[in-house]
């Protein structure tokens, strides 16, 4: 694992190596986006999109859907992949994610342990009790454009990011 610093240039990202892969899905429907609101693990209490680590063999789409299904009881339709997210946390930890976009679902999104569902327009998505990046290639990611962005974090502050695509 390489710790990249506070304030980190695209050198530094060479060697990168995460610690954990993940995936997060975003569905959209009629003007609005599936959010949760995370009830357990990294980023608990916040809102985002349902996803969660990749398990050994398995791929990124299949991660997608899995997680997607266990947080919220729905299937995901017509998934597309839209970006590739590196986080570096300045503690150590760090994580690669794969982010998809889905053209709606099937069947109504339930409350389970991990998630509450939040069905949101589009125009009022509430930026400020999510991650502080998500501000940033969210709207890119709703516009159906791919993007790829690294981030630094101290904790839930972001220090440093560098976005392409938006």
């Amino acid at each position: 694992m390489t710790v990249i610093p506070q304030s980190a240039s695209a050198n530094e990202w060479v060697d990168w190596r995460p610690t954990d892969r993940a995936t997060l899905l975003f569905a959209i429907a009629d003007e609005k986006i599936l959010l949760i609101r995370k009830k357990r693990g990294l980023g608990a209490g916040k809102i985002n999109g349902p996803g969660g680590k990749l398990e050994a063999g398995e791929t990124a789409l299949e991660c997608a859907h899995r997680e997607f299904r266990e947080e919220l009881r729905v299937e995901a339709r017509q998934v597309t992949e839209c970006g590739e997210l590196s986080f570096q946390f300045v503690d150590g930890y760090g994580i690669f994610v794969t982010v998809f976009r889905a053209e709606g679902v099937d069947g109504e999104p339930v409350e389970t342990e991990e998630a509450v569902p939040l069905w949101t327009p589009i125009d009022q998505i509430p930026y400020e009790e999510m991650w502080a990046d998500d501000a940033l290639w969210l709207p890119t990611l709703i516009a159906g454009r791919r993007f790829s962005g690294r981030f630094v974090f101290d904790g839930d502050r972001m220090v440093d990011h560098h976005l392409t695509g938006s």
